[in-house]
C-alpha cells in the first residue's frame, strides 16, 4: 500500500500535519507531489535500483520526497541533518547517490560538499537555492502529476549511527515488487501488534531521517492514517499535541519518557492523554523505574521492541508482558534469538538478509558461522524465553579483571531527581586497567562549590543500590551530553576524549 491507494476514501484527509506551524498536506496533495518527483527523477535518467540522497530537517515536504523516491523504485538514503560537512559528504558519496535533495537550512553543508560528491548529477534544494543547486519546487512544478507506468516499490538504505567508526549503509534485500502489491514489514507490525488502521492519528517526535521514524511514518500513511510531525521534541508540547489531535499512536525513545517524567506534576497531569492506544519505544535501554512510572501514568499502552536498522530480527513486549518480566525487551517474533559465548552476544536467526554497503569486513563480523547475525548487543534469555539486554559489547568496562556493564549505573543514576542525562564508561587506570567514570547532565548546573557535594551524593546513591565495583569512582558535570535526537548516546565521543586526555588510545 501507498498514499495514492487511499484517494477514493481519503483524498482530502490530512496525510501530514506539522506540529509547530500547523501546515497540512492532504493525501491527494502528497500523492500528487510524490508523482511529480518520481517523474522528475525518471526524466533525470534514474531507473529502479538507482540511489538518491536526502538531507533535511523535519521539513513539511520530507515525506513527499520519500514517497517520490519510493514511487520511482529508487534506493533512498536519508542522511542526518546533524552531520558535519565532512560526514555528510562521506555518506552522500559512499551511498552512490546520483541526485541529492536538501533544503535551504542545510545550504552551508550542501555548498561545502559539492567538490566532494562528484557522483551527484543533480542537486535540488527546497525553500531557496544556492550555487550549483536548483529549486526543487520549480523543478517538480514542471512535471506531470500522473503516476509512472509499471511502478516498482523503492526502499531505503539508511546508515548506522556511527557510534564507533564511520557509519555504514545498511542495504536490505531489494524487492522487485510492483508498488501496488508491496507492503512493508513495519506496516504489518503496526496493524497486527498495535492496531493501526485508517481511523488512527500518529505523532512522530523524532528526526525523520532515522530508521524508525521514517519507516513508521511511511507505514502509517500506507495505512491511510494522519501523521503529526514535531519539528523538535519538547516534553510539554508533546503532551499538548496528544490532547489537541487525539493522538492514538506514537513512537518514542526512553529519554523522551525521562524528560516528561521530570516535568512538574501539575504540568504532566494537566494534559489529557487518554486517547493513546499504543506508545511504542525502542532505540535505547529504558530503565526499569522509568518504564514502571510511565505505565502507571499512561496505563498499559506502553509497547517496546528491540530491533535495528538492519531488519534482521524483532523482539517485542507489551505492558503486561513487561510487568510480569520487568526489564525485558520481550520475546522474538518471526525469528529466533541465540545467546553465544561467555559475553552473551545476542544473535538473530531469521530469513532476513542485509549487508553493510562497501564494508564486507563489517558484514562478515556481524555473522555467526551458523548464518545468524548480531547488532553487537549482549544479554540473556530467561526460562520463559524473554530477552534481557545487558549492554553493548563495545561498552563493557574491565576493571581489576571484573567485567562491568555501565548500563546498570546509567539506569540507576537517571532516576535521581538531580540527573537529566548520564553516560557511564571506562577510563584508563594504572592499577585496575580501567575505572568506572560517569558524566552527568544535571537538571540544574551546580556552581563550583556545589559540584563536590552533588558528586558525593550521586556516588553514594549508586553504592546504596549497586555493588561497589559497578559504581563510578568520579563524576563530571556538563550542560549537555552528546545524545542524538533519536535517543542514541554518542558515548564513544566522550570515551575518546577522556582516553586522549590521558595520553592513551582505545
Amino acid at each position: 500500500m501507498y498514499p495514492g491507494a487511499h484517494l477514493e476514501q481519503h483524498a482530502d484527509k490530512p496525510a501530514v500535519i506539522m506540529a509547530g506551524s500547523g501546515w497540512t498536506q492532504t493525501f491527494s496533495e502528497l500523492d500528487e507531489g510524490a508523482n511529480r518527483l518520481a517523474r522528475l527523477l525518471r526524466d533525470t535518467g534514474l531507473q529502479p535500483g538507482d540511489h538518491v540522497a536526502i538531507c533535511m530537517e523535519n521539513h513539511p515536504r520530507y515525506l513527499e520526497v520519500l514517497w517520490g523516491c519510493n514511487y520511482a523504485g529508487l534506493i533512498y538514503t536519508a542522511a542526518s541533518s546533524r552531520l558535519t560537512s565532512e560526514e555528510l559528504g562521506y555518506v552522500v558519496d559512499d551511498c552512490g547517490a546520483r541526485v541529492l535533495i536538501t533544503s535551504q537550512r542545510m545550504s552551508g553543508a550542501a555548498a561545502e560538499i559539492v567538490a566532494h560528491t562528484p557522483k551527484i548529477e543533480r542537486r535540488l534544494m527546497l525553500d531557496g537555492v544556492i550555487a550549483d543547486h536548483e529549486s526543487y519546487e520549480e523543478a517538480v512544478a514542471d512535471c506531470d502529476s500522473t503516476p509512472l507506468e509499471g511502478r516498482i516499490a523503492g526502499t531505503d538504505m539508511l546508515y548506522s549511527s556511527g557510534t564507533t567508526g564511520r557509519p555504514k549503509g545498511v542495504l536490505p534485500a531489494v524487492p522487485d515488487t510492483p508498488l501496488e502489491e508491496y507492503s512493508s514489514g513495519v506496516k504489518t507490525l503496526l496493524e497486527l501488534l498495535f492496531g493501526m488502521d485508517d481511523t488512527k492519528t500518529y505523532l512522530s517526535p523524532a528526526p525523520l531521517y532515522h530508521a524508525a521514524p521514517l519507516r513508521f511514518c511511511m507505514s502509517v500513511q500506507a495505512c491511510g492514517s494522519t501523521v503529526v510531525v514535531m519539528e523538535h521534541f519538547d516534553a510539554e508540547e508533546y503532551l499538548g499535541l496528544i490532547s489537541r489531535h487525539g493522538v492514538t499512536h506514537s513512537q518514542l525513545v526512553p529519554t523522551m519518557f525521562v524528560r516528561m517524567l521530570k516535568l512538574p506534576e501539575e504540568v504532566r497531569t494537566s494534559y489529557d492523554v487518554s486517547s493513546l492506544e499504543a506508545a511504542i519505544h525502542a532505540a535505547a535501554p529504558c530503565p526499569v523505574a522509568v518504564k514502571r512510572d510511565m505505565i502507571e501514568w499512561w496505563g498499559p499502552v506502553i509497547h517496546e521492541y528491540y530491533a535495528g536498522t538492519e531488519g534482521n530480527g524483532f523482539v517485542y513486549c507489551n505492558s503486561d508482558m513487561w510487568l510480569a518480566h520487568p526489564g525485558t525487551v520481550g520475546v522474538p517474533i518471526n525469528c529466533s534469538v541465540h545467546i553465544v559465548g561467555e559475553a552473551g552476544t545476542v544473535y538473530f536467526e531469521s530469513g532476513a538478509t542485509f549487508e553493510y554497503h562497501n564494508d564486507p569486513e563489517k558484514t562478515a563480523a556481524s555473522r555467526h558461522p551458523s548464518g545468524w547475525s548480531t547488532l553487537g548487543d549482549v544479554g540473556h534469555v530467561d526460562g520463559d524465553g524473554f530477552l534481557y539486554l545487558t549492554d553493548r559489547k563495545a561498552y563493557m568496562i574491565i576493571t581489576g579483571g571484573v567485567n562491568v556493564y555501565p548500563q546498570e549505573a546509567e539506569n540507576l543514576l537517571i532516576t535521581h531527581p538531580s540527573v537529566a542525562d548520564v553516560a557511564v564508561f571506562g577510563i584508563p587506570d594504572d592499577d585496575f586497567g580501567e575505572q568506572v567514570k560517569a558524566v552527568v547532565e544535571p537538571v540544574a548546573m551546580p556552581g563550583e562549590e556545589e559540584r563536590d557535594s552533588l558528586e558525593r551524593e550521586l556516588i553514594a546513591f549508586c553504592r546504596e543500590h549497586l555493588a561497589d565495583v559497578k559504581c563510578p569512582r568520579s563524576i563530571d558535570f556538563r550542560p549537555e551530553l552528546p545524545r542524538h535526537p533519536t535517543g542514541k548516546l554518542y558515548k564513544r565521543l566522550l570515551k575518546d576524549e577522556y582516553w586522549a586526555a590521558a595520553g592513551r588510545s582505545i
